[in-house]
């Protein structure tokens, strides 16, 4: 194949304007002094989620001590498991396959509402997806338990925003704006079962024409998540940080899942680990039932063994580590992966 001296110069055109639109957004979260290991490509491109800054922010005593801060949690030189808090510029790590199949997925790490986990359940799902031709989103959420306004919807708006955004930019991409499919793990479970089940919430004020477009995920793969708030099968921390140790059985049941399901809610992808001692089993046992109850797809992947987190590196060598190609497999049916 040949290529003329226009072509080439439209395509380094695009390459800039790529560059440039890449560059201007707020780097990814990132350890100051601490090398990554060779092998484990990182994100160039990010996507801030609010062009005017992020919307209710908390009170001028809060905000002064909400800094970025990343921690590494790991102790082997050759793996990372960085985590980040005081997120104030909630945005999107991109990661872009070599051939596009035309499907995205965000993705919502976990982190107990306490932080929000880099790698572990981010990038490296990211790298797998992209591998296979997804376009993967990685979300830096605000956390709720960092004074926010919107109190305990302030990451479900960061979600809302995040689907219309890709939706918005899918050209640019080469992504179907049909075909945006979100994934979570455990807290960031529960975040996909909430983006999943109250798609339609209004949550934040529109602030530009991707807000016109609709949250609502093309299908979700909520994986060992969180989603009751209530004892005993809520996970405390999470339960704490979202809505409070005294919140109410209203306020519990507004911000559990499997009681918002409405009969339009996406088809999902349910995967648990019965011996998880962190987020009880029983959390996919009752969204699975409240699916069904509703008449949604769902399909629903137990393991006797996994624990909690395993994600894709702690799921090798044990029957559980099939669960992404199960997942994708499922895709197929659902017309996200064609």
């Amino acid at each position: 194949m040949t290529i003329d001296r226009r072509s080439f110069m439209a395509a380094s055109t695009i390459a800039t304007l790529i560059s440039a639109k890449a560059t201007a957004q707020t780097l990814p979260p990132h350890l100051a002094g601490s090398p990554i290991p060779r092998g484990l490509p990182q994100p160039a491109e990010t996507i801030d989620l609010w062009p005017n800054g992020a919307p209710g922010m908390p009170s001028e005593a809060l905000a002064k001590a909400l800094i970025e801060t990343v921690l590494e949690r790991s102790t082997d030189r050759l793996v990372t498991d960085r985590a980040v808090f005081g997120i104030t510029a909630p945005r999107m790590a991109v990661f872009r396959p070599d051939r596009p199949n035309g499907a995205a997925v965000l993705i919502t790490p976990g982190g107990g509402y306490r932080w929000v986990v880099v790698d572990k359940e981010g990038y490296e799902m990211g790298r797998w997806l992209a591998a296979r031709g997804f376009t993967a989103f990685v979300l830096f959420y605000r956390l709720p338990g960092e004074g926010w306004a919107a109190g305990p919807d302030v990451a479900l708006s960061d979600a809302q925003r995040a689907i219309r955004l890709i939706r918005h930019r899918a050209r640019d991409y080469a992504v179907d704006p049909e075909r945006v499919c979100a994934m979570g793990f455990s807290a960031g479970g529960h975040l996909c079962a909430d983006l999943a089940t109250r798609f339609d919430a209004t949550t934040y004020a529109p602030v530009d024409a991707a807000d016109a477009l609709s949250a609502k995920p093309h299908s979700a793969a909520p994986i060992y998540p969180v989603i009751s708030m209530t004892a005993p099968d809520a996970h405390a921390g999470s339960r704490a940080l979202l809505v409070g140790k005294q919140a109410t059985p209203a306020l519990e049941a507004a911000h559990s899942p499997h009681v918002q399901v409405p009969a339009n809610a996406p088809p999902f992808f349910l995967v648990h680990a019965e011996d998880d001692d962190a987020v009880p089993v029983n959390n996919t046992l009752l969204l699975r039932a409240a699916l069904k109850a509703q008449n949604v797809r769902a399909e629903t992947h137990l393991f006797e063994f996994g624990g909690h987190g395993f994600g894709l590196r702690k799921a090798i060598g044990k029957p559980v580590e099939v669960w992404p190609e199960l997942w994708r497999a499922w895709a197929r049916t659902t017309g996200l992966a064609l």
